[in-house]
């Protein structure tokens, strides 16, 4: 049961761009497997064939996985709780 009301995520869409459009490189991966916090660019990255793997530098597990073709990319995140984005302020 949900509370509120139900839209698709193109109500995302907006806030989605606004956070990609950020340097994630300082932004923090909480490792699913050990709990472990690191910035994105703590992780140890394998690659660049077939694509990028980034790993926790505690456990090693894969916390993030970025493949790009020609026209689009693909990423995987499951194995980050979560990942905190820095924003700068609002206008």
């Amino acid at each position: 049961m949900t509370s509120g009301f139900e839209i698709d995520g193109n109500a995302m869409g907006g806030d989605l761009g606004e956070i990609f459009a950020v340097d994630l490189t300082g932004a923090v991966a909480t490792c699913a497997g050990c709990g472990h916090p690191s910035p994105v660019a703590a992780l140890r990255l394998w690659g660049p064939s077939p694509g990028l793997v980034a790993r926790c530098p505690s456990c090693e597990d894969v916390i993030i996985r970025l493949v790009r073709g020609p026209e689009q990319a693909w990423l995987d995140l499951r194995g980050a709780v979560s990942l905190r984005i820095p924003l700068p302020p609002r206008p």
